[in-house]
């Protein structure tokens, strides 16, 4: 069955992908448009510059009644139309104005397809004016020509030349050698006064000569304005940068996209891993109603179920154990008013073994409900109710608790730093009581207990002098009822929960417990393992 775009998504990628590929393309063609414009207007100003330049240095030269001649001659040998204004009559705006306060030009164009050049003149509050509809080589002739004629007016053009140079940024020269570069039909007609325009293809540029005569000595000289190369739509290096900008900000977008995408399933995959180490009120937050929201959903509804069956178990193991506790107490009560109506002595024995049984009975009571409680509370997300709890003082009270009964063991505490860690006392301690008693089931003369710690965790160890535990069992130890000979009749006894229930409690602390072999004792050696700082709360969900 087909599903929207809202449902799917793949879909939803996919179309977010496409969309930042579109927008990726229209803002590296908006910016490709906008560079190109730039460029554009620069390049129009640089050809601005030399003309105008060289007008007002010519029009302020001019005496005032003059000036309408001069600007009217001038039209007509340039092909352009030069006129002057009051800078108070026209309407700029801000950036214009201040582009003519720094002496550079002003380039405008018109729905006409005019082009209109301004430029302020030095010291006066007027402006010249040009307006022409195209550059032709007869307009180069006549500035060139004007150039001339301004240089060989003047008895030293040196100095006034590099002033009109430091104003513009067209290359202006002035040689007292020809040029080399051009034909002899070139210097032909450089020779009899004419503006020679040398064209080179290969590079895209023009240049113009001219002769210039001393009127004091009659020495020669030769001009050279240019070159003036052709507008360049895109270097190929502009053209790269662009691209490669393009592709960084369409990696951005993939990246966010695909992050959005992997971020949703990382929340997942801890949820799962939450539920894995027994926190089964890890929920998903579930943000949308497509795919990964659906899988939320679903994840949300079997660890729910997963929670309900086993609390539900629990429940069950709890009621069963509570209800067997009333027929042993009678069983017992029985067996001791029995031991209190008989004088025989095999009786007694008798006795005294049926009411081992049934301690042993009661004790394994009291482990199934210990079991059955740590699951069910782990499975409803009870917290714990922790307290800071000294380590070396509780390995003290499991001794004491334990030394009569194992009179046969010599169980110690080696010396060592007083350390504290933040627990549940009483499960902490259970725990610990659990793997002495072990260690005692199974060591033939001594077990040890040693504490320590480093910056991530409190290390407690418990050693025996026992035939230790086989590498390939090691795993299965920590399961309920698991024996390593699969007898419920072994010498060392015990009911095969206790170690479980170790586990259970230090995976409730955030901390483990791992069995390998004991180097000072040779037997085996468990470790409980709990990170310096427990929290006093259980996470949020995920």
């Amino acid at each position: 069955m087909r599903r929207t775009l809202a449902d799917s998504t793949f879909l939803r990628v996919y179309a977010t992908l496409l969309l930042a590929l579109v927008l990726t393309f229209g803002l590296a063609m908006m910016g490709y448009l906008m560079v190109d414009q730039v460029r554009r207007e620069y390049y129009r100003e640089r050809l601005a510059t030399t003309p105008m330049a060289l007008l007002t240095t010519l029009l302020t030269e001019v005496q005032p009644v003059e000036r309408e001649t001069w600007l009217q001659r001038q039209s007509e040998r340039l092909d352009m139309q030069l006129s002057l204004h009051h800078r108070e009559e026209q309407d700029f705006n801000y950036f214009q104005r201040r582009r003519l306060d720094d002496g550079r030009p002003l380039v405008m164009h018109d729905s006409q397809n005019d082009w209109h050049l301004w430029r302020q003149i030095p010291g006066e509050p007027y402006l010249l004016k040009v307006t022409l509809s195209q550059l032709s080589g007869q307009q180069l002739r006549g500035l060139v020509d004007s150039l001339r004629d301004w240089l060989e007016a003047l008895e030293a053009p040196e100095a006034p030349l590099k002033a009109l140079v430091d104003k513009q940024s067209l290359p202006i020269t002035l040689s007292s050698t020809p040029p080399e570069t051009l034909d002899s039909h070139q210097r032909g007609r450089l020779n009899d006064g004419d503006v020679v325009l040398q064209w080179m293809a290969e590079r895209g540029s023009i240049s113009a000569h001219a002769r210039l005569v001393s009127p004091q000595d009659g020495a020669l000289r030769w001009l050279k304005v240019g070159p003036v190369y052709a507008f360049d739509t895109m270097p190929l290096t502009l053209t790269l940068g662009l691209v490669l900008v393009s592709l960084m900000v369409l990696a951005g977008a993939i990246y966010l996209i695909v992050r959005g995408v992997e971020t949703r399933m990382a929340r997942l995959e801890k949820a799962a891993t939450r539920i894995a180490g027994g926190y089964l009120d890890t929920r998903v937050k579930v943000e949308s109603s497509d795919f990964m929201g659906r899988l939320g959903m679903a994840f949300n509804g079997m660890a729910a179920q997963v929670q309900s069956l086993l609390r539900a178990q629990q429940e069950m193991i709890r009621a069963v154990s509570h209800e067997l506790r009333t027929p042993v107490a009678r069983i017992r009560f029985a067996v001791q008013m029995v031991e209190d109506m008989t004088e025989q002595e095999a009786v007694r024995r008798q006795l005294k073994g049926v009411d081992g049984d049934i301690e042993e009975l009661d004790q394994l009571i009291d482990e199934i409900l210990t079991y059955a409680r740590l699951g069910s509370d782990n499975a409803s997300g009870v917290s714990l109710e922790t307290d800071s709890v000294d380590c070396r003082a509780m390995a003290s009270r499991v001794v004491d608790a334990l030394a009569s009964l194992y009179p046969q063991i010599t169980i110690e505490v080696v010396s060592g730093e007083e350390i504290e860690v933040v627990a549940e006392p009483r499960y902490l301690q259970r725990a610990l009581q659990n793997l002495v008693a072990n260690a005692c089931r199974h060591a033939d003369s001594r077990v040890s207990i040693n504490l320590s710690r480093d910056a991530r965790a409190v290390r407690i160890d418990v050693e025996d002098d026992g035939p230790g535990v086989p590498e390939s069992d090691r795993m299965d130890i920590f399961k309920p009822f698991a024996r390593l000979d699969n007898s419920r009749a072994r010498r060392s006894g015990g009911y095969g929960l206790g170690l479980s229930i170790v586990q259970k409690v230090m995976l409730w602390h955030g901390g483990s417990v791992v069995v390998d072999d004991s180097r000072r004792l040779g037997g085996a050696r468990f470790s409980l393992l709990l990170p310096v700082s427990v929290q006093a709360t259980r996470e949020t969900p995920a």
